[in-house]
């Protein structure tokens, strides 16, 4: 059986003397794990498409329940982020998440755009990555199921929260004063921060990173996400561990 679909690389490993085995984000199919033979020689015809962060249409042959490549175009390889160490551990980092929240058999096109416009803004620097990497991480946990309340103080019902928190685990915002009813850390949140926490959730994807807010609020909004991230998703990230870790030494240089 063939199928035909436009999928992202999440990860790739190798198999064997010269295979790949791949795990990609399809718009159709959602999660697949899919066989490169021979991709790994200069004669595979299909070499480029089977690297990690390419996007392509590929032509899949299943058998057994198990895919190979038959034939691939290349759509968009984002190649500026594999010659930035920076760029290529948080593009990394976007990859796990996304395939730590993506499924098998369960489409999600929204997932599979977000990721590749997180990919195109962070290699053609379009923005800060920092501005980025808390869109990304904001969007993919709405995208999830994990959209957080930020309307009203769930507690009282105050629209307007009085010195405003945000919980981590309740994922909500609240007064200082009430208690979010879920146990765990509330960090504080300004104006600017929440008013841009609310845009992300509720932006068009075309216009998802178009905003700008201060410097120290940007940063928090940076901290916000992603602690908000990894409590939700309750694991951590070896790329980002590794992405924090060459951007300190990059600033020190």
């Amino acid at each position: 059986m063939f199928n035909t679909t436009k999928a992202l690389v999440l990860r790739e490993v190798k198999y064997k003397e010269a295979d790949k085995i791949l795990t990609v984000l399809t718009e159709r199919e959602g999660k697949m794990t899919v066989k490169a033979s021979g991709a790994l020689r200069k004669s595979c015809k299909y070499g480029a498409a089977a690297q990690m962060f390419c996007y392509s249409e590929l032509t899949l042959f299943g058998n057994a329940g198990k895919w190979s490549i038959r034939e691939a175009e290349t759509l968009e390889q984002f190649l500026p982020l594999r010659s930035d160490i920076e760029k290529l551990a948080l593009g990394t980092y976007f990859a796990e998440m996304l395939e730590a929240v993506s499924d098998e058999d369960s489409p999600s096109p929204e997932l599979l755009q977000l990721g590749l416009n997180s990919l195109y803004a962070l290699s053609r620097e379009l923005y800060p990555a920092v501005h980025i990497k808390s869109v990304f991480e904001l969007k993919l946990l709405c995208l999830s199921g994990f959209e957080p309340l930020l309307d009203v103080c769930p507690v009282c019902g105050n629209a307007f929260p009085a010195d405003p928190v945000f919980s981590l685990n309740g994922g909500c915002v609240h007064c200082r004063t009430c208690p979010p009813g879920t146990p765990g850390v509330s960090l504080p949140v300004s104006p600017e921060t929440l008013e841009a926490m609310r845009y992300i959730t509720c932006a068009d994807a075309k216009k998802l990173f178009s905003f700008r807010i201060p410097p120290e609020a940007e940063r928090q909004l940076g901290n916000i996400c992603e602690a908000y991230a990894l409590a939700q998703m309750e694991r951590g990230f070896g790329a980002l561990d590794y992405w924090k870790s060459v951007s300190i030494h990059q600033e020190d240089i």
